[in-house]
């Protein structure tokens, strides 16, 4: 059994009797219609309320699909006027800061665990940063 929602011109569908979570469906669902350029930049998405109605969904798994593909940055909410398909450089940015704060976390890691201590790591990279303007 599937469900289908017709909003303009994009289907989301899910389907109920799959192994994979309600929530994880939909979440791939509008990630895939974001990235592939169906919902564009700046495009209204459907309220919480409206899609969970919509779909049949709980109004508590939209809205946690709606928070979590906004912290990978595909859609930004804005209180009062809706929620709004994120630009591609934006998401790209946001790639480029977790990859910065991976490496970041690994370089105080080892610097640790080579026996610097940790309230001395800030200056060791300042001294470097300099050094590398200069």
């Amino acid at each position: 059994m599937s469900i289908d929602v017709e909003d303009k011109k994009h289907l989301i569908t899910i389907n109920p009797d799959s192994g994979m979570p309600i929530w994880l469906q939909l979440r791939h669902r509008l990630v895939y219609l974001i990235e592939s350029g169906l919902y564009e930049e700046g495009e209204r998405l459907p309220t919480v309320r409206e899609l969970s109605v919509s779909l049949g969904v709980n109004y508590n798994t939209v809205s946690k699909v709606y928070q979590d593909i906004e912290r990978d940055g595909y859609i930004n909410s804005m209180r009062g006027r809706g929620t709004f398909v994120a630009g591609a450089e934006k998401r790209a940015i946001d790639e480029v800061k977790d990859e910065a704060e991976i490496l970041t976390d690994e370089y105080i890691r080892k610097c640790v665990n080579l026996g610097v201590p940790a309230c001395e790591v800030p200056s060791l990279l300042n001294r470097r940063l300099a050094e590398l303007d200069g």
